[in-house]
């Protein structure tokens, strides 16, 4: 992001579909419109009343563009973090116009009033892991709401027989039985 973008957060319904098209160099861009409607609560009714609504149009590009047109539907409740962007074109009849845009960098479902299930895309390169494994490992969702971190698949090389360093073997540890259960006292 550039220093003076001006970024906002916005919470509200899909007024529609997202609509997925192709621009002319093959980048991919959705387009949506989220509104957004305040509720004021009137002290002398005692009941809330709906306010005026915000219509902000919206667009996401690339692969989070194909996301948003698998991932959301009209009248979701999402939230919404992005740039504003100003756009001035010449209608038909000859003015001149200004729209405000929300160009996406952010987007998911609100779960104030749903659930939802996430799927990770698997982007990790295709060699040697390098750094902390368990954290490169994916998360996957059990079924019931739940999650796990599959074990990753190593793709070191297995240290020499001769390595003092090398993984211990099950029967035989160079740090004695420091790490290993202790035995449970008996009473």
């Amino acid at each position: 992001m550039a220093i003076g973008e001006t970024v906002i957060t916005i919470i509200g319904n899909l007024t529609a579909d997202p609509e997925l098209r192709t621009t002319g160099q093959g980048a991919q861009v959705a387009g949506f419109t989220i509104a957004n409607t305040a509720r004021v609560y009137n002290k002398q009714t005692g009941q809330y009343e709906d306010g005026a609504a915000l219509f902000m149009r919206c667009s996401a590009w690339r692969d989070m563009a194909s996301h948003c047109a698998q991932s959301l539907a009209k009248g979701m409740r999402v939230i919404a973090q992005g740039r504003l962007q100003q756009h001035s074109y010449q209608a038909q009849d000859g003015t001149n116009r200004t729209v405000m845009e929300l160009q996406v960098d952010e987007i998911g479902p609100s779960l104030r009033y749903a659930t939802a299930q996430v799927s990770r895309i698997d982007r990790r390169p295709q060699g040697p892991i390098y750094g902390n494994p368990a954290a490169q490992t994916p998360a996957v969702n059990t079924g019931a709401g739940g999650w796990s971190q599959q074990p990753a698949r190593s793709t070191q090389p297995a240290a020499p027989a001769d390595d003092p360093w090398g993984a211990p073997s099950d029967d035989q540890s160079s740090f004695g039985d420091f790490g290993k259960p202790e035995s449970e006292p008996e009473f």
